[in-house]
């Protein structure tokens, strides 16, 4: 185990974007992914986001087991990820429960879907949750995008969204979809909310395309 992989170092460019817009090209990634709908703060988000980590930490963890996946590395587990829009379009952006979701975690690239199976029969018998069973491993590619560095509570990202809009505008690009990825990078049962760190990106395309 010679490699080690920490994001924050070896993929700073995805996880440490400036507080300021820029474009970005995104590559393809495996995730463990979980669907779903409503707020957020709900118990549903909770439960799901807690399948996700187990599943991931299984995954890290397996270096301790008798038989090891394929060219296993160290790696430092990556951060909670959302893929956000609306239930409902002709709803405010700002009713909770109209929100509609894909969470997820990035995997290493050693992980296969038989491995990916094992891991999920494992974890499914030791820390048992109803969302383990909702969880899929599949790649996930945000190409060309617009992301930033938000810093504050989510409920002020709206402004975020403008600059970054506004960025795209003066660089020859728009916004290709309402639809956008948060990066959570600070855990908000232990950070103020004037102090938490968020990644916002979507996806762009150039105006004249």
């Amino acid at each position: 185990m010679s490699k080690k992989i920490n994001y924050k170092k070896d993929f700073k460019e995805l996880y440490l974007p400036k507080k300021s817009p820029e474009i970005i090209k995104v590559p393809k990634m495996p995730f463990f992914m979980v669907d779903g709908s409503g707020d957020p703060n709900g118990e549903d988000f909770a439960k799901a986001t807690e399948a996700l980590y187990s599943l991931s930490y299984a995954v890290r963890m397996s270096y301790k087991n008798d038989v090891v996946p394929d060219g296993y590395y160290e790696y430092t587990v990556f951060p909670l990820e959302g893929v956000w829009d609306l239930l409902d379009r002709s709803k405010p952006a700002t009713d909770k429960s109209n929100f509609k979701y894909t969470i997820m975690i990035r995997q290493p690239d050693f992980l296969t879907e038989e491995w990916f199976k094992r891991f999920l029969e494992q974890t499914i018998k030791k820390k048992p949750n109803p969302f383990l069973e909702k969880i899929r491993f599949e790649q996930a590619e945000d190409g060309l995008s617009c992301q930033m560095m938000h810093i504050g509570s989510f409920d002020d990202e709206p402004e975020s969204f403008a600059r970054m809009e506004e960025f795209c505008t003066e660089q020859g690009y728009i916004r290709a979809s309402k639809i956008h990825r948060e990066i959570y990078l600070s855990d908000p049962r232990k950070t103020e909310q004037a102090k938490l760190k968020t990644v916002l990106r979507f996806h762009v395309k150039a105006k004249d395309l």
